[in-house]
């Protein structure tokens, strides 16, 4: 069975995902992960999905949506994740503050250096409020230097953070 990762940007309209998830369950395709949002007008999805057509079968069957060139759609072949690839302590890290330049440079390098995955990440900026949040898994016994890193990193923006223990997804 093939994975496939298909991505998609362009400007934004009603029934954008109506038409990609129907033609991908048209070919079979199951979704397994998706993200989507707005982002200025523009609309961006990322999907992962399982079945047994070909990168080829759909990029074909996405083609027609994005042939007047409002939409640009990638597929291609993944390779499943591994199942024991390890797994940190789940944490919440949030931002505000004025926007400037390097924010999410300076929070993610911090995040990094300490080993951290992020598995989310979101911005947005409302007027002069620039606001961060991230989901990230932290190694064991990390986060009290992670967030003595983050304020320091913090104080040298100009702006607020928080770090909290993320919540578990209940299913």
């Amino acid at each position: 069975m093939d994975e496939l990762a298909v991505t998609l940007i362009g400007h934004d309209r009603p029934g954008i995902v109506a038409e990609v998830s129907g033609a991908l369950a048209d070919l079979g395709l199951n979704l397994t992960d998706s993200t989507m949002t707005r982002l200025r007008g523009h609309f961006a999805m990322t999907l992962i999905c399982t079945g047994g057509a070909g990168a080829g079968a759909v990029d074909a069957a996405l083609q027609p949506m994005c042939a007047d060139g409002s939409l640009l759609a990638t597929v291609r072949e993944v390779r499943p994740e591994s199942e024991s690839l390890p797994r940190g302590t789940p944490y919440l890290v949030s931002l505000h503050g004025a926007d400037r330049l390097g924010i999410v440079a300076a929070v993610t390098r911090v995040l990094a250096r300490s080993g951290g995955n992020i598995t989310d990440l979101t911005t947005r900026l409302v007027g002069p409020l620039y606001v961060l949040v991230a989901e990230v898994d932290l190694p064991p016994d990390s986060a009290d230097e992670v967030a003595t890193q983050l304020a320091a990193t913090a104080d040298e923006l100009g702006v607020e953070v928080t770090i909290r223990p993320g919540e578990m997804d209940v299913l």
